[in-house]
């Protein structure tokens, strides 16, 4: 070989080692802790002070939700409340003055109470029995009524009552008359402008309701919704003149739009419509502007129409990447609230001004110590499961992945039944594909959000073709070339961790792991322990699962993974609330004490001041570091010494 050709072949030789080493080098990411992911500020709401120069948020800037006060102008945050062991979640200002109107419960018990904050920081509980549970209904047009509704008289059903406002009594006693007395099993719905008229839904099934319109001044019930088949009614608004009921129905279509009926001539129009599910729309106070939700392949698509101008969209420029959701116009028009978020950034609060095209941001909620370079964002893809259907999932592959390394992988699945994995920012997912593990959320047939046919896919099929879907969705995970197989697991909360368990025992070969998070184990005790409170929907979830008092037991029973807890061959993990209404911790308890009778290890965690999900930060921290801890153990393989978080290094 001549001189030259050897120094060429030599050079290309070192060119080729470079980009191979350049290529194999991770990427300098910190392996953060689950404090900075959760030491973001996690926020809620944003109602108008009477004086629109302040907003009403839920904080959780002390680790529990409280509620605080910002000023437009200023960004200042005001604490209204300070609770340190009970959430606290703020509604609204009143109409004319500064008094505070917020919910909160007692240990997670869903017991949610209505109470006032007074002017001179006194705060008075308007539910005076404590075993009713309350909600904030809004207030009238003329801003003369509060309206609320509870369970008080009969722990079944949710009666509508009102609050005259200025006949507060001596001893700020509130006294409440009853609007509409309940007595079908009837859900409240939007309420007209001049306050006659109240909407009603009936629930049938998950996916098929009815829908009515009270008279308040005839007390007359009249049905709007006759219909065929499976389909559902939600009210929205009514017209300003009260002429019109506004509703989403997917009557006659795969999703769901947005309609409206006619009360004097019941002529039914459809307004808008989308190729994804209109989830839910409002007018302005003085019906300028209409906003309409949209449910986009896993995203919040808003948009806002100037009805002033013949119902023109606007475009609102200048927004950051995310999307725009809790969208609140203030009462004079000029101003709205907004949140932006996406699935590698938490919620941050806007304000938006009509007039001069101003978009101000009052709040920054990413920690000061992560490099939002570093987060990951979600992806979204499909497969074809075992029957042919499509199944859409999010994916989120770690940064720190380099050419030819394989990770482990989990898969996410929501709560429900019906639920949806969306994109939005999760602290714990972001947490998993930090530390190496890819995150992929299955989106199972029975979620809501790609239509109503995918929505009754699962129906009485829970534990069969929904956890099918969930291991199909490893062949997907198979083609990315860059997951262990020999190394997935999969972890879910609610009715996502019920399908962990069904998991384990039903296919205890598929998944190497499994994460439970205050998971359904026992059907037939889930089904019969339901909360007074859910009876108007009882009977749609017995249509859809299954009736535990009749000849359908059986088939509970052998869906229920408590009864096959001998099938159980890998480890798994157990989250679980003690104040739990909805899974009791008795269904956690006898699920362990099953397990480990197989001698595979088995660890549980029990929160005794949580309920179903917890909103505590402290308790949401110990929990992702437990799990992290057991899966760098079980899953990555990992020594004790080595599992779990470690020293973290400075970010870059």
């Amino acid at each position: 070989m001549k001189y030259t050709e050897r120094i060429l072949a030599l050079t290309l030789l070192a060119i080729i080692w470079q980009s191979c080493s350049q290529t194999k080098e991770k990427p300098e990411i910190p392996a953060y802790t689950i404090a900075q992911f959760m030491d973001i500020v996690q926020i809620s709401g944003g109602a108008f002070s009477p004086d629109e120069t302040k907003l009403l948020i839920s904080s959780k800037a002390t680790g529990i939700f409280n509620a605080y006060e910002i000023d437009i102008a200023t960004g200042e945050q005001k604490p209204l409340t300070s609770s340190n062991d009970n959430a606290i979640f703020a509604q609204s200002y009143f109409p004319e003055d500064g008094r505070v109107l917020f919910t909160s419960d007692r240990g997670g018990n869903e017991i949610t109470h209505l109470f006032v904050r007074s002017n001179e920081g006194n705060t008075i509980d308007l539910i005076k029995d404590s075993t009713a549970k309350a909600q904030f209904y809004g207030w009238s047009h003329n801003k003369k009524l509060m309206y609320y509704a509870s369970n008080g008289r009969d722990k079944r059903y949710f009666d509508l009552y009102r609050i005259q406002l200025g006949n507060e009594q001596e001893g700020n006693v509130y006294p409440a008359t009853l609007v509409y007395k309940n007595e079908e099993g009837y859900d409240i719905g939007s309420i007209s402008n001049d306050d006659r008229y109240i909407a009603l839904t009936k629930t049938i099934t998950t996916t098929n309701n009815d829908m009515y319109l009270l008279d308040t001044q005839s007390g007359k019930v009249k049905h709007l919704s006759a219909h065929e088949g499976e389909v559902s009614f939600n009210p929205q608004y009514f017209s300003l003149d009260g002429k019109k009921l506004f509703y989403t129905t997917d009557e006659g279509s795969e999703f769901a739009y947005l309609a409206s009926y006619n009360i004097a001539t019941g002529e039914k129009e459809k307004v808008e419509e989308a190729p994804w599910d209109i989830m839910g729309s409002y007018i302005s106070r003085n019906g300028t502007y209409r906003v309409t939700v949209i449910n986009n392949d896993a995203r919040t698509e808003i948009k806002i129409y100037d009805e002033s101008y013949g119902g023109n969209e606007i475009k609102i420029e200048g927004l950051p990447d995310g999307d725009v959701t809790g969208v609140n116009i203030s009462d004079s028009e000029k101003l709205m609230s907004f949140y932006v978020t996406s699935s590698k950034s938490p919620a941050n609060l806007f304000v938006y001004n009509f007039e001069t095209k101003e978009i101000k941001q009052l709040t920054n909620s990413m920690s000061k110590e992560i490099n939002p370079e570093h987060l990951v964002a979600g992806e979204v893809v499909r497969f074809k499961s075992f029957d042919g259907m499509e199944i859409p999932c999010l994916l989120y592959k770690p940064k720190t992945l380099v050419e030819g390394e394989k990770s482990p992988a989990l898969l996410w699945i929501h709560g429900g039944p019906g639920g949806q994995t969306r994109l939005n920012y999760s602290p714990i997912i972001q947490h998993l594909v930090n530390h190496g593990y890819t995150i992929l959320a299955v989106n199972n047939r029975g979620s809501s959000g790609y239509g109503k046919s995918f929505y009754a896919a699962d129906d009485r099929k829970h534990g069969d073709v929904d956890l099918k879907d969930c291991v199909e969705s490893k062949k997907l995970l198979a083609s990315l070339g860059y997951v262990d197989m020999d190394k997935v697991g999969i972890l879910g909360g609610s009715y996502g961790g019920y399908m962990v368990m069904a998991a384990l025992t039903f296919t205890p070969e598929e998944f190497k792991v499994g994460v439970n998070l205050f998971g359904v184990t026992n059907w037939l005790r889930t089904l019969k322990s339901i909360p007074p409170w859910w009876a108007s929907f009882r009977n749609a979830l017995y249509t859809e699962l299954g009736d535990p008092n009749t000849i359908d037991s059986v088939a509970l029973y052998n869906k229920s993974p408590l009864f096959f807890t001998q099938n159980i061959t890998k480890p798994f993990i157990v989250f679980q609330g003690s104040n739990d209404p909805r899974v009791l911790q008795v269904e956690s308890d006898e699920i362990v004490a099953n397990a480990r009778k197989n001698n595979v290890p088995v660890e549980y965690i029990i929160f005794p001041d949580e309920g179903h999900g917890f909103v505590k930060k402290e308790n949401n921290i110990k929990t992702s570091q437990e799990m992290l801890k057991f899966l760098d153990k079980y899953l990555k393989g990992l020594p004790d010494d080595q599992a779990g978080e470690q020293v973290v290094s400075p970010v870059k």
